[in-house]
Formats: structure tokens, C-alpha cells, sequence
């Protein structure tokens, strides 16, 4: 799992949005109480933040270099799979 969320270099903030009650964001509630500690504890100097809000769809956004981001809905997914579009986000820089 250490590799899995070794972040790249130009990465520089991870953010997750969803609610906090709907059941179209429990898999990324699931993942994030699994999934943080490590990603935190292999990356202490980049901000992963998250920010929940009633009735939205659970997104994740990576903030690179020079300002620029990239957005992947989580909608539908299960653990598993966000857990794949997230390596995917901060391992690749824009």
C-alpha cells in the first residue's frame, strides 16, 4: 500500500468532496476511513482535504503544478474503484 499512495511530485493538494449521509457516497466515506491514514502518513507535506456538503455527488480533485486540476466523479463506484482513480490521479502530473 505504500507505493500505491506514494504521490507524485507535482502534486499538490488532493481534495475530496461528498456527503456525508447518501448512499451514493458511502464507498468513498469507506475508502477514505481506510485509505487516509496511509495516504496521510506517506504524504505529510501534501494537503488531502475533505470537505462534505448535503446532497453532493462524491468527486475527488488533484491540484498539480501551476494551478492546475483534474477532476474524477466517484459516483457508482466502489472501493475498489475510487481506489484505482485515485492512484491513478496522484501518480500521474498533468
Amino acid at each position: 500500500m505504500a507505493t500505491k499512495y506514494g504521490f507524485a511530485q507535482g502534486l499538490k493538494e488532493l481534495r475530496f468532496l461528498f456527503c456525508q449521509t447518501s448512499d451514493h457516497s458511502a464507498a468513498t466515506r469507506n475508502f477514505l476511513t481506510k485509505s487516509y491514514p496511509t495516504m496521510k502518513k506517506h504524504n505529510p507535506h501534501t494537503p488531502i482535504m475533505i470537505r462534505e456538503a448535503s446532497g453532493i455527488e462524491p468527486k475527488v480533485y488533484a491540484r498539480y503544478e501551476f494551478g492546475k486540476e483534474k477532476m474524477v466523479p466517484l459516483k457508482g463506484l466502489d472501493d475498489k474503484a475510487i481506489e484505482s482513480k485515485v492512484t491513478e490521479l496522484v501518480k500521474t502530473p498533468i
